[in-house]
């Protein structure tokens, strides 16, 4: 079955994710993961550290990773928090964006969490990097894939060799061996080897802002709510973290994962401070929304900047995720927009392949229909997010004319309930 062979390098969620869609229908696929292997004590101890980092997963995502097998286990493990509300407000000016139900049942989720035929309740799902990790590593020693997934760990990429439409590309390794596949998948990052190694061109801009990511315990319970302040030095989200310890969880809902953006310089100098003043800063910032914060835990910090592959498909060859499309981080959609790639691939690559009687796999044609799809909604919510940024932070957006259009719009909007609804389900990306 050579001619619907898939290689996929990178093994992040969302290459991860494209191999378990690909083995459960049956397609033969290789996954290359450059790190080394893990073992379950390792993840354990991994596991055992609460992470300041969070993947904000929308219902689509989260009915993907269902799909796949991944969210029970992901359920199961009790490492998620589920957010029924979404809050989003400015200081220094009036009016809030409300998205949700604060009567909503926020009750674990362990199928399909979105009914189209009744209104949304749960918005999304709040979970660590490691624990989404862990839960795809399971899923991918599972004996119902295993025919038809081969998991190579440990191993970098040194070379791609193009063949020719009809026999695709060998790819070496470096430990010398080679493999050949009618499809590469480029799910490798940012800064993906595969892009490079294609001659794909890459557009990119830099917000000359760094956003610091830390954990924090907070005098008030987050109530199921994610909250992002949109203020002048840029966006600040509080978004609710699961509670993993006993301590913890016989007082829940008072743990958050914050992604505070500030001009790069002004960020900088706050990681150089002691984490006390850290804290109180943070929380003179969010205007005290959930009381002084108590704790505060692995402060990290990164440049922001969004990029979008010129193309996203070569002759044999297509780019998902990180490695065709970043965003800003102010609507949390990074992982989310590359989930939609895979369910997006997946399907174009199955329905070509039925269609055709099973002769035709990774074809020019399908991966261009793959394009057309993505990488317009793609380029729109990364525009977007640069025009969000943009509106709030900055000089220009201080002027008082822009402060009072802003004010008056954000007012407007919360009043108009149809709307409303509709941000909703657009967020939820179903």
């Amino acid at each position: 079955m050579k001619n619907n062979h898939t290689l996929i390098i990178g093994s992040g969620i969302v290459g991860a994710t494209l191999a378990l869609k690909l083995a459960q229908a049956r397609m033969p696929v290789t996954l290359i993961d450059a790190r080394p292997a893990r073992d379950e004590s390792t993840w354990q101890a991994v596991l055992s550290e609460r992470d300041a980092r969070v993947y904000a997963l929308s219902l689509a995502s989260i009915n993907l990773l269902t799909d796949i097998g991944v969210w029970q286990k992901i359920a199961t493990s009790e490492r998620k928090a589920d957010y029924s509300q979404m809050q989003v407000w400015q200081l220094n000016g009036m009016g809030e964006l409300l998205f949700g139900d604060s009567g909503t049942d926020n009750s674990t989720v362990n199928s399909h969490p979105y009914d189209p035929d009744s209104d949304v309740k749960l918005l999304g799902s709040m979970v660590e990097p490691a624990v989404i990790e862990h839960a795809l590593w399971q899923r991918l020693h599972d004996q119902d894939v295993s025919d038809y997934l081969t998991v190579i760990t440990g191993q970098k990429v040194i070379a791609m060799d193009w063949f020719g439409a009809q026999q695709g590309y060998r790819v070496t390794l470096e430990d010398g061996a080679a493999i050949d596949a009618a499809l590469l998948v480029g799910a490798d990052g940012r800064g993906s080897f595969v892009r490079q190694q294609a001659a794909i061109g890459l557009d990119t801009l830099d917000y000359q802002q760094t956003a610091i990511c830390c954990a924090i315990q907070t005098e008030k319970p987050h109530q199921a709510t994610a909250r992002q302040a949109m203020l002048p030095t840029g966006t600040l989200a509080l978004l609710p973290l699961a509670d993993i310890t006993d301590v913890d969880k016989a007082t829940p809902q008072h743990w958050q994962s914050v992604v505070w953006t500030l001009p790069r310089n002004q960020a900088l100098a706050l990681m150089e401070e002691e984490d006390r003043f850290v804290a109180d800063k943070l929380a003179a910032a969010s205007n005290y929304e959930l009381g002084a914060i108590r704790q505060i835990e692995s402060i990290v910090s990164f440049p922001l900047a969004a990029q979008q592959a010129k193309s996203y498909v070569a002759d044999n060859l297509v780019l998902i995720g990180d490695a065709a499309h970043g965003v800003h981080p102010l609507a949390g959609q990074g992982l989310n927009l590359g989930m939609l790639d895979v369910k997006v691939l997946s399907e174009q690559l199955a329905h070509d392949f039925m269609r055709s009687g099973g002769t035709l796999w990774g074809s020019n044609q399908t991966l261009r229909t793959y394009e057309r799809s993505r990488r317009p909604h793609n380029s729109l919510m990364m525009h977007s997010f640069s025009a969000l940024n943009w509106l709030f932070a900055g000089s220009l957006a201080q002027m008082r004319p822009v402060q009072q259009i802003r004010s008056e719009g954000i007012y407007r909007v919360g009043k108009i309930k149809p709307l409303m609804r509709l941000f909703a389900k657009q967020a939820s990306g179903v």
